[in-house]
């Protein structure tokens, strides 16, 4: 018979909760419980937790990306093997569905897993979102046993959270694998300094990216080439409007009327509005490339895939 231990309690919002104590909303909390050992592998007890306060005590480097996903709060554990390196399991709490996905998104690269609502596994390293949560697990050091036991801790944690939560709805509005979509290419993005990271546009913030916008960034294959497409969608057509004009006046002033330009690479650069979205793309080869991408996600627009 399998031996538990409650690991750790995370307090999770799932619908706000009258109180009778002063008619107070309070959080309410979801307990999760692992195995008390994993292939050899114990909880040293000790759990550290983070807030958006004090994160880059934990991650200097890295706290910025969390921060721009809406960070809500941190959980870390280390499990311990003798004459094996310790394994460390991250539970993310982010503001939403959509800023885990984010997160997850940002640095996707290696193979699914088939854990949570999708992940990614390679290199002694774990990484899954489930609803509101993102799940780091990584071991200091590689081989059979360390990537079993960090598989097992995975299946083991994407159970024990209960709820899924949508992926962001923009997504759905990219042509697909059909016109040359990489699918591990999807960045979904909240800000200007996200995006440069990915796509390099300009040092200022000239589409106006900010907390209300959501943006997604996408790579497609035109032979050996591979095009960007970026599609952001604002609060009004009004903010689309102004974040268009002040885009193309400081990245593209000589584009024609139609809104595309050739660089000096030789490749084509276009970018329109439709109501409270911006089209964009990068690096097309021809012309013709870029405007089957832009056509293709006015249809997906049109059809309703907001």
């Amino acid at each position: 018979m399998r031996v538990w231990i409650l690991l750790f309690i995370l307090n999770l919002i799932l619908t706000p909760a009258r109180m009778a104590n002063g008619g107070r909303n309070e959080p309410m909390k979801l307990e999760i419980s692992f195995p008390a050992e994993t292939g050899g592998w114990k909880w040293d007890g000790k759990v550290r937790s983070f807030h958006p306060r004090n994160l880059f005590d934990y991650m200097d480097g890295a706290a910025e990306l969390y921060l721009a996903y809406r960070f809500q709060s941190l959980d870390v554990y280390q499990l311990e093997k003798s004459g094996q390196p310790p394994l460390t399991i991250e539970i993310f709490r982010m503001g939403s569905s959509a800023d885990a996905y984010g997160i997850f998104s940002f640095e996707r690269q290696d193979k699914e897993a088939g854990i949570g609502q999708e992940s990614e596994s390679g290199g002694g390293m774990l990484r899954f979102w489930k609803g509101q949560y993102f799940v780091s697990i990584y071991g200091e050091g590689e081989g059979p046993e360390i990537e079993s036991t960090i598989i097992r801790l995975g299946k083991e944690v994407a159970q024990a959270i209960p709820q899924r939560g949508p992926a962001p709805k923009l997504i759905a509005n990219l042509p697909g694998t059909q016109v040359g979509l990489i699918q591990k290419s999807i960045r979904y993005l909240r800000s200007h300094v996200l995006l440069n990271q990915r796509y390099f546009i300009a040092n200022q913030n000239i589409l106006h990216l900010n907390p209300q916008t959501e943006a997604v960034l996408a790579q497609y294959l035109r032979g050996t080439h591979k095009v960007h497409l970026l599609l952001i969608q604002y609060p009004t057509e009004k903010k689309a409007e102004d974040a268009l004009h002040s885009f193309k006046k400081a990245y593209m002033p000589e584009a024609t009327e139609k809104g595309f330009l050739k660089t000096e690479d030789r490749k084509w650069t276009m970018a329109e509005r439709q109501g409270e979205f911006i089209l964009a793309v990068f690096g097309a080869p021809a012309l013709a490339d870029a405007d089957e991408l832009i056509k293709g996600t006015e249809a997906k627009l049109q059809e309703g895939g907001k």
